[in-house]
């Protein structure tokens, strides 16, 4: 399936725990002031890339942990990304999304494709990044309104915020 990328990092240890492929997705509408990657924001930047290829140089790698969707906005081109969620759970890998959307922005797009690629996502970093808010103390994310939200192990209260754990680290 066709998808507009900046790139694709084979083995980030940023994006994420452990060594994970970082495709960074073309386009986003947030236009963060002081984002780390505005290169990303053009929807018309970038190249076209394959999910196949991306998805066959994933699997030659043995050690890697997962696949992290950033950008770029992810669920800005969910369709692409979800089939590579879907597949990157098929090799029984994680999956990570970057979002400058929260969570409950997400779900109240009513959008059946962007559901489906929330529901393919482990760990979901949502929110947009604050340049008022940024902190290089902590892990994961630039500024303190983001969560790192456990998707996979959401019970009927939503999804825990690994928040306070990953600023130990």
């Amino acid at each position: 399936m066709h998808i507009r990328i900046s790139g694709v990092v084979y083995d980030s240890i940023v994006d994420g725990p452990g060594l994970r492929t970082a495709v960074f997705v073309q386009g986003c509408s947030h236009g963060c002031p002081g984002c780390h990657n505005p290169h990303t924001h053009d929807p018309a930047g970038g190249r076209d890339a394959d999910t196949a290829d991306i998805l066959a140089a994933m699997a030659q790698n043995p050690v890697c942990a997962g696949l992290t969707l950033t950008g770029g906005e992810p669920f800005e081109q969910p369709a692409p990304c979800l089939e590579l969620a879907r597949e990157v759970h098929a090799l029984g890998k994680s999956v990570w999304a970057y979002s400058g959307y929260t969570l409950e922005a997400l779900r109240a797009m009513e959008n059946p494709d962007v559901d489906a690629l929330l529901k393919e996502t482990d760990v979901l970093v949502d929110g947009p990044y604050l340049e008022t808010l940024r902190s290089l103390e902590l892990k994961f994310r630039g500024s303190t309104n983001q969560r790192i939200l456990d998707l996979k192990h959401a019970g009927p209260a939503g999804p825990a915020c690994w928040k306070d754990p990953w600023d130990a680290l």
